[in-house]
């Protein structure tokens, strides 16, 4: 199946057109569970707030295996003016959750009309995967306890590999995120009198240099990490010396030990900054996603039904890791498995960075994608092997 119908790539638009956020999905869920219970697939919805799951048995083997796609759209105002633009104000499919989903129901669709499983796929649709609560909330549900799972597998849209292209590598395949909010309190006064003030901006600015040193001078070179400051946010006006300044931001690494340093180090450079200008600093670091590590054996799977799929020469087995976050990481903490990338694109919509307000999902790999899914469960629940 390297391709899907016109109905299929209607469906895809159906869902941009009509967004939603995280735990609000219920439309989209709706409309999945009608469709897997119209194939005769057992639909259990619910799950996790809106997350939708379906059961398809074969044969009489044990061996189950998840299937896992996420359903959620972002908040963002979509840019685009094509005829499938979202009608939703700020809300976007800008990271091809709608193409995601599609996939996994064409590839429903083509398993439950053939005999060549001896198992149980399990279809996870999941919820609200960009604020990185949905994995766990399915989980909370008893996702694994209910419904048992050998392997879990998922897979992503990428812009910027070529369309139909697979991505993958074993171990550590995308970065933990962190939040952190350091909060810097001074004395407020006026602009033109600084002596009598103690001047949060200026502490804030230091601050702010300093914490590039945590990943340039307390890092290991070999290791991977980023810091960034992504908001910065005071009370002062024109000719008013603030009496607070916020600064906010996020940091992501490949590893534990990486995830620990840079906490740690961030409270030590900020609070004794702050010390060194007599002004209050706290901090409030939370840990968001986790790091997604792939499964070695169930990599191999993938990277063979990959292969098989659209040939050795458009698969990257040992890509560079990816600097985004995903919660299906928490799934991969639970039950092995493997997260892998497929091509989205390298121009016009398709091609644009994810969460850009005019990306959009290209419809030519929902055939490739459905076709990846097919291939993995016949390998993994092979009916000969029953």
């Amino acid at each position: 199946m390297d391709e899907v119908g016109d109905s299929w790539i209607a469906r895809r638009r159906d869902f941009h057109q009509h967004p939603e956020l995280g735990f609000a999905e219920r439309r989209t869920a709706g409309i999945i569970a009608g469709i897997l219970a119209g194939y005769g697939i057992e639909t259990h919805t619910g799950l996790g707030g809106t997350g939708v799951l379906g059961v398809l048995r074969r044969g009489n083997s044990r061996r189950s295996i998840g299937l896992r796609t996420d359903i959620d759209a972002l908040p963002i105002q979509e840019a685009n003016t094509f005829v499938h633009r979202s009608i939703n104000e700020h809300q976007f499919h800008g990271c091809g959750h709608d193409g995601h989903t599609v996939m996994l129901l064409a590839a429903a669709e083509t398993l439950s009309s053939r005999d060549t499983i001896d198992g149980t796929v399990h279809f996870i649709f999941q919820p609200n995967e960009e604020n990185g609560l949905g994995a766990q909330a399915m989980m909370d549900d008893g996702l694994f306890e209910r419904f048992p799972m050998d392997a879990v597998f998922g897979i992503h849209n990428m812009p910027g590999i070529p369309a139909g292209h697979f991505a993958v590598r074993r171990g550590a395949m995308m970065t933990f995120e962190d939040d952190f909010v350091i909060s810097v309190s001074g004395v407020g006064g006026h602009a033109s009198m600084p002596d009598r003030t103690r001047d949060p901006v200026v502490v804030a600015a230091e601050i702010i240099s300093a914490l590039q040193t945590i990943v340039a001078r307390s890092m290991n070179p070999m290791d991977s990490g980023v810091v960034s400051v992504t908001e910065i946010l005071t009370d002062g006006a024109r000719n008013v010396i603030p009496g607070n300044v916020t600064i906010k931001g996020d940091a992501r690494g490949l590893s534990g030990h990486t995830q620990e340093l840079i906490e740690t180090r961030m409270r030590e450079v900020a609070v004794n900054i702050g010390k060194a200008h007599g002004v209050e600093v706290s901090i409030d670091y939370s840990h968001e996603f986790i790091v997604l590590v792939n499964a070695a054996e169930e990599t191999d799977l993938a990277i063979r039904a990959a292969t098989e799929t659209v040939g050795a020469e458009n698969v990257e087995a040992e890509c560079e890791p990816a600097a985004c976050s995903e919660d299906f990481a928490r799934m991969l903490q639970a039950v092995p498995g493997c997260y892998l990338l497929l091509g989205n694109g390298c121009a016009g919509h398709n091609g644009m960075p994810l969460h850009n307000p005019a990306y959009d999902f290209n419809d030519e790999v929902l055939g490739t994608g459905a076709a990846y899914w097919v291939r993995l469960a016949e390998n993994v629940l092979a009916a000969e092997a029953g």
